[in-house]
């Protein structure tokens, strides 16, 4: 920043001054006011100058923050939509995926052993019955207990055979649930970008208030190179003020010398041509007086 103004360079004048000094002190008084005056008006220039710049820094950085709060605003709109999106989406998925719970309930898929299961545990028992000895009533018992399973595999399988229905609503339920999080990752991204523009935003704000506060700063040291300037002209008028007195003084003293003498002279040639008339003799400067003083 600028500094500030070397005040042992400044020019001061005193009613004493003006009063006692001299018209060749007074002349060289006046020419140091008027240079000090130019060269104060001349910083003051700069100092405007400079504090302008900073003013027009200032601005740049302000529009710089609206826009970053413009784009930021824009990007929250979008964030906003892909939310309503979202959760719209997810909604009707939570409704898709609460009746394939309920046809899977009604189905009772859920319950008992998977064919999987039922298949192996038939083999199991077949096995046994071809493999081992057993008595008749733990082979009749055995055989119940497969026919018991192959009843259950019948059972299961036909239950499977009608869940076309409930794969298709799985599979629509998914993909509104897919959609759902797509609208939330946008709402993910856009939310980081528009935090990034509102982080900017902030500091090109703490930016153009540094910014202005050198730009007050620098119009506080503006005034105070103004106002000296303007101290030192009006000193340097009152100068030239002083100076025309003592001009015009000194003409009415040229002027009343000046008619003094002239009055004298009319005497001596009133005296001289007295004398003339008198019939004295005169000499050759007796008649140059008389002679310019129109009595000859």
């Amino acid at each position: 920043m600028a500094e500030s103004i070397d005040e042992s360079k400044n020019v001061e004048v005193t009613d004493e001054d003006l009063e006692n000094k001299s018209k060749g002190e007074l002349i060289k008084l006046a020419g140091q006011l008027r240079d000090r005056r130019n060269d104060l008006n001349q910083l003051a220039s700069e100092r405007a100058s400079s504090r302008d710049d900073l003013n027009a820094k200032t601005r740049e950085k302000v529009n710089e923050a609206q826009e970053h709060r413009e784009k930021r605003d824009e990007l929250n709109e979008q964030v906003q939509e892909h939310k309503e999106q979202r959760n719209e989406l997810n909604a009707e998925a939570n409704k898709l995926f609460d009746k394939v719970d309920k046809m899977k309930n009604d189905l009772e898929l859920d319950e008992g052993k998977s064919v999987d299961k039922l298949e192996s545990e038939i083999e199991d028992l077949e096995f046994k019955q071809q493999t081992e000895v057993l008595s008749s009533d733990d082979e009749r018992e055995l055989i119940e207990k497969i026919e018991e399973k192959r009843e259950q595999l019948a059972e299961k399988k036909e239950k499977l055979d009608q869940t076309g229905d409930l794969d298709g609503l799985k599979e629509e339920a998914e993909e509104v649930r897919s959609e759902a999080s797509t609208h939330h990752q946008k709402v993910t991204e856009l939310a980081d970008e528009a935090q990034k523009h509102h982080n900017e935003m902030i500091e090109a704000y703490r930016e153009a208030d540094d910014i202005r506060d050198d730009a007050d700063e620098m119009h506080e040291k503006f005034v105070d190179a103004q106002e000296a300037a303007d101290q030192h002209h009006e000193d340097f008028v009152r100068v030239q003020k002083r100076l025309r007195e003592l001009d015009k003084k000194e003409e009415k003293a040229e002027r009343s010398a000046r008619e003094e003498k002239q009055e004298a002279a009319k005497e001596e040639a009133e005296e001289i041509y007295q004398k003339f008339k008198e019939g004295e003799t005169l000499d050759t400067e007796d008649l140059m007086k008389l002679q310019k003083a129109g009595k000859l």
